[in-house]
């Protein structure tokens, strides 16, 4: 890996250790700017920087630096109830990644819809690990874990896609110089 790489990888990850911790309590899952760097991370860097950004944003929090949602840290977090979630922001990333690695010049349409897969997966990783810690039912779990954040999570994507059509050229170029 060359230095800009280091760099921009190290700048995405404090990138989600800024936006993770913003958060609204909803109740056991807040609502957190968490995913839409994830998806940025992805977008922007693609699978490999990404995916290595969110690793270092997981553990820095599980460290203890208070980069999870409600400015919070630790292995407890990463065990909780929302630690599905942190898990599986790293197949979102790779996901999103992949895409926009192998298709993000000829086909901009499939980073959105990467993003939506991403996210299915994220929810499954979490929702499952929410239903094991809780003991709840898959619809019990669904309606609330899944259900309130769908609408929150379509505005992240479409912002995070269009952020990511913007400045992706941009940044490409920059790696490559």
């Amino acid at each position: 890996m060359k230095t800009r790489d280091l760099t921009v990888i190290a700048i995405m990850a404090a990138i989600l250790c800024i936006a993770a911790p913003l958060s609204v309590p909803i109740g056991p899952i807040p609502i957190s700017l968490a995913t839409f760097a994830v998806y940025l991370a992805g977008a922007l860097l693609g699978w490999k920087r990404g995916t290595a950004a969110v690793l270092i944003y997981i553990l820095l929090g599980a460290v203890g630096l208070p980069v999870f949602s409600g400015f919070e840290g630790g292995v407890h977090k990463l065990i909780g109830v929302t630690g599905g979630y942190i898990v599986g922001y790293l197949p979102c990333a790779a996901i999103v990644g992949l895409a926009a690695d192998r298709w993000g010049e000829s086909r901009k349409w499939i980073i959105p819809v990467a993003m939506v897969v991403g996210t299915v997966v994220l929810y499954a990783i979490g929702t499952a690990w929410f239903m094991i810690q809780m003991n709840r039912s898959l619809a019990a779990a669904l309606g609330t874990c899944v259900l309130p954040f769908l609408p929150g999570d379509a505005v992240k994507i479409v912002v995070a896609a269009l952020l990511s059509f913007l400045l992706r050229d941009r940044l490409k170029s920059l790696l490559n110089a």
